[in-house]
């Protein structure tokens, strides 16, 4: 089957307000389903996380099912994650996520909230998060947040975002004939067919006959260059430099190295290092 052309969004109102219907309630809905689909980590994630120094303790933005809450599988208990979700559905299966009976710390929270001190953590990561806000502004918000969580002298970041560059496996298509070349992301939705079996706790998946339920969730899908353009911008509204770390005597007193920028299975992907001067 050809991948399908999204829909564009029509994003009206206030955008929080948007998010909580065409975002936050649906992963409420459609948890448990989802949740059987996302149970494999993404290679570089793991290795992300396998790389962080025994003792240190991080967040994940956006947890989801927690499936990144266990790892590194080979270092068990050596890093501890929390999670931050705003689905409470979710955040009841991110709490055992992984074998055993560890019990994972996850907190019900917004990804632009900062209920934390400022670089309290060592490391977060974003796992397909952000692209479900709704405005420019808001999404650079989300990267501040992450910046302002993790040590300015040593914390490390990483973020993955939907891409309009999808691959040959993806049933979506998002680049159109028209402007096979786009330089900005876009607004689209992007259809959940929920699953008869695996629907709402004590609740009908099916409504009125026999036709599954299809829900519309947003997505600001990003061109080449976007996310790597927000953290520019989220850097320097914070004061701080986009580049290595410098030399004794100069301006900057801090910045964000980014590690590594790129693209890999539909999505993109910026790690990034904070240093400072002190």
């Amino acid at each position: 089957m050809p991948p399908r052309a999204l829909e564009p969004a029509i994003i009206e109102g206030k955008p929080d307000i948007y998010e909580n219907l065409n975002v936050h309630a649906i992963y409420d809905e459609i948890a448990n389903h989802f949740s059987s689909t996302r149970y494999k980590p993404w290679p570089i994630i793991a290795t992300f996380l396998s790389s962080l120094s025994t003792g240190w303790i991080g967040f994940d933005s956006g947890t989801g099912n927690g499936k990144y809450l266990p790892l590194p599988l080979d270092r068990p208990g050596d890093i501890w994650t929390f999670g931050l979700d705003r689905s409470i559905n979710l955040l009841e299966i991110a709490k055992n996520a992984g074998t055993g009976e560890v019990r994972r710390e996850v907190i019900l929270g917004n990804v632009l909230d900062n209920p934390w001190r400022m670089g309290i953590f060592d490391y977060a990561i974003s796992i397909a998060t952000i692209h479900h806000l709704a405005t420019h502004e808001r999404r650079r918000l989300a990267v501040q947040r992450l910046l302002q969580s993790v040590s300015p002298s040593h914390g490390r970041v990483l973020i993955y975002v939907w891409a309009i560059e999808q691959d040959e496996l993806s049933k979506r298509k998002v680049i159109s004939d028209e402007d096979p070349n786009p330089l900005s992301g876009k607004d689209v939705v992007v259809p959940w067919v929920l699953s008869k079996e695996l629907g709402v706790k004590g609740q009908s998946p099916v409504e009125g006959g026999t036709k599954p339920q299809v829900f519309h969730r947003y997505y600001h899908m990003f061109a080449k260059g976007e996310l790597s353009g927000l953290v520019k911008e989220a850097a320097q509204e914070l004061g701080m430099l986009l580049g290595p770390k410098l030399v004794e005597g100069d301006t900057y007193l801090k910045g964000i190295e980014i590690v590594q920028d790129g693209w890999e299975r539909s999505n993109y992907y910026v790690e990034l290092k904070l240093w400072n001067m002190s």
